[in-house]
């Protein structure tokens, strides 16, 4: 194995070792010291990191501003930005840095890497052309693993927030002062949903209309569940029926629904466990179980074929 990558890759190790010790002594342990001599708020600490942040969003939103976007594309990406929570206009050009800050970083790292498998060119290329397609993928893959974790939190969240719309309704509130309510209690507890319907309150007061600003939080979040409850408060809206009656009959529905889900994933459960015990458990069972009767057994059937040889 050349000695050269292993010189390099332990090189940017150390240096990188030492950029983050050196960061965190400045960011975090200093200013920490500081304080805590001066009697102040250890908290304020954390506000280099927060500049730092500023500065490396800046840096990618600068290199995205120079990348030509195709309007679908950024249509497509602006849409998954706001499904995972990311509002602001300058997320696109943000998101597409990252992408061209990926390309470079893996590139590089299959330059590093690329003499350690190969000598021959074609599977160097390889290694290369991989390497820079994940680098520029990886922030689109993580990006959608974060739409995802966001519509788990606001379906789980979901429940509650009926529920207390549900009383909120049938209290005497308005639709829209009750989910200004609901936004304000379960702020702590579900903050993505609470953030959710209180831009629904935000755009109502701003001049919207009931049926659109509720029309622009199931596009927000991109939630099914949320979909549904969306068209039945549309829908009551406009036909005059009882609000806290649709809700309630809703809610009945989502708990009925979570329980037959919860009883198709126990009824998959079975299915999925074949293939871990067929090629796991099962050969250590027949080696446990067969194994000593098989060497009893070449135990006695070599020394009886070496005589009928003979």
């Amino acid at each position: 194995m050349p000695l050269l990558p292993i010189l390099i890759a332990g090189f940017l190790f150390t240096l990188l070792c030492a950029v983050i010790t050196g960061y965190g002594y400045r960011a975090y342990v200093r200013p920490s010291r500081i304080y805590d001599r001066v009697g102040g708020d250890a908290d304020a600490t954390t506000e280099p990191a927060v500049s730092t942040g500023k500065r490396v969003a800046q840096l990618f939103e600068n290199i995205g501003h120079h990348i030509p976007m195709n309007p679908a594309e950024q249509n497509v990406a602006r849409r998954d930005l706001t499904m995972a929570g990311f509002r602001a206009d300058s997320s696109v050009a943000i998101f597409y840095g990252a992408k061209v800050i990926g390309c470079i970083i893996m590139f590089l790292v299959g330059l590093l890497f690329k003499d350690m498998v190969s000598p021959n060119m074609t599977p160097r290329m390889v290694i290369l052309i991989g390497c820079t397609a994940f680098g520029y993928y990886f922030p689109t893959l993580g990006l959608e693993k974060l739409v995802k974790q966001r519509q788990l939190k606001v379906k789980q969240s979901l429940p509650d927030a009926l529920d207390m719309m549900v009383i909120a309704v049938e209290a005497g509130l308005g639709l829209d002062q009750a989910m200004q309510y609901v936004a304000r209690e379960i702020q702590t507890g579900h903050k993505e949903l609470a953030d959710e319907l209180g831009l629904v309150g935000l755009e109502m007061r701003a001049g919207k209309r009931r049926a659109e600003a509720l029309r622009n939080l199931a596009t927000r979040t991109g939630e099914p569940e949320l979909r549904k409850l969306v068209a039945i408060l549309t829908q009551s809206d406009r036909f005059g029926t009882s609000m806290g009656e649709s809700l309630r009959t809703h809610s009945d529905f989502m708990r009925l629904r979570r329980k037959q889900e919860a009883e198709e994933r126990a009824a998959k459960i079975g299915v999925k466990l074949v293939f871990p015990i067929f090629l796991f458990i099962l050969p250590s069972m027949m080696l446990v179980a067969a194994g000593p009767a098989l060497l009893k057994i070449f135990e006695e059937m070599f020394p009886m074929m070496n005589n009928f040889g003979k």
